[in-house]
């Protein structure tokens, strides 16, 4: 049983990643019912927090059927994060993580995000002053290190379990390489090996197939896996991997009525959470990934990204529906 602090997440949990613009409550909900074990906040700014933003503050919104649920946070300032940490915490999550491990350049070249593996005295004493700072679980997402030569996760591991973290998510993958390349999961083997480690230790990282999480599961000995950008408009995929991993077989992919469905449930909770104009614009991003592979769909696509009420998508949806009932995926 893997755990962390006292939630038990089974025997080889799955966890949805982080992902800005993405991991929305609306996003959140249609993965829980897929699978996910454990889901994380879209990363929130300490410096926002701190500062009362409406859009860091909406980012704290969680919901008890969402549970086991952490809120991520990031910054580069140790007071602030301390004191967003504090904040995070009253919102009433399960975690509290913290991101390091963000490599996009307004994040990670201010030392905030993958930028702190620049300095890894930085990072353990933020860390350290994160966990006094709350009384609930702290768990670290980060990558490999900067740079290839600069690799030290398994020190980094080590040095962050001994000032209190209780898990660590690691994508297998340098602030360098940013999602280019192949992820390299043998560091993770070099982590797992470390007799002093005994924190729950999840890899991230190109899985992207029931098969591809079997395969990693085995070579590499993690105590669970986190999911990104493979449940993008693909939610099924945690099922599908637990599946995969208790049988052996394959479970039929969703079919057309499932992947309407699931995409309107998407919508009505994203227009429901923020508002019609808002919800309906943010949801653009993915119905490319919901109904990826189907022939000739560019003109529907084109149709619902640009359309810009509530009933417009829906009809369009119900379109779909109707000239593609044929269709087998």
């Amino acid at each position: 049983m893997v755990k962390i602090g006292n939630l038990e997440l089974g025997e080889f949990p799955l966890l949805l990643a982080p992902m800005e613009d993405v991991s929305d409550p609306p996003f959140r909900a249609v993965c829980k019912e897929n699978g996910a074990d454990l889901m994380f906040t879209e990363f929130i700014s300490s410096e926002g927090l701190i500062r009362d933003a409406a859009k860091s503050l909406q980012k704290l919104d969680i919901f008890e059927y969402e549970r086991p649920i952490g809120i991520q946070i990031f910054g580069n300032e140790i007071d602030s994060m301390r004191e967003a940490a504090a904040i995070a915490e009253a919102a009433g999550p399960d975690i509290l993580d913290i991101n390091y491990g963000c490599p996009v350049h307004k994040v990670a070249c201010k030392g905030a995000g993958a930028g702190i593996l620049l300095d890894i005295d930085k990072m353990v004493s933020m860390t350290s002053e994160i966990v006094k700072r709350v009384n609930i679980p702290v768990t670290v997402k980060t990558r490999l290190g900067w740079s290839h030569d600069t690799i030290r996760i398994v020190e980094v591991a080590e040095r962050l379990q001994d000032v209190g973290i209780q898990a660590i998510s690691i994508h297998a993958r340098t602030r360098q390489q940013m999602y280019k390349g192949e992820a390299d999961w043998s560091y993770l083997n070099l982590v797992k090996d470390n007799p002093r480690l005994n924190i729950p230790v999840f890899g991230n990282g190109d899985i992207d197939s029931p098969e591809k999480a079997k395969e990693y599961k085995e070579k590499y000995n993690v105590d669970g896996m986190m999911i990104g950008r493979a449940s993008i408009g693909y939610p099924w995929v945690f099922n599908e991997i637990k599946h995969f991993l208790e049988t052996g077989e394959k479970l039929l992919g969703p079919d057309l009525e499932e992947r309407i469905n699931v995409t309107k449930k998407h919508l009505d909770f994203s227009v429901k959470w923020k508002g019609e104009k808002q919800g309906i614009l943010e949801m653009r991003r993915h119905y490319t990934n919901y109904f990826r592979g189907m022939p000739n769909f560019k003109p529907y696509r084109t149709r619902m990204v640009t359309a810009d009420t509530y009933e417009e998508v829906s009809a369009i949806l119900e379109e779909v529906g109707e000239v593609y009932a044929d269709y087998l995926f």
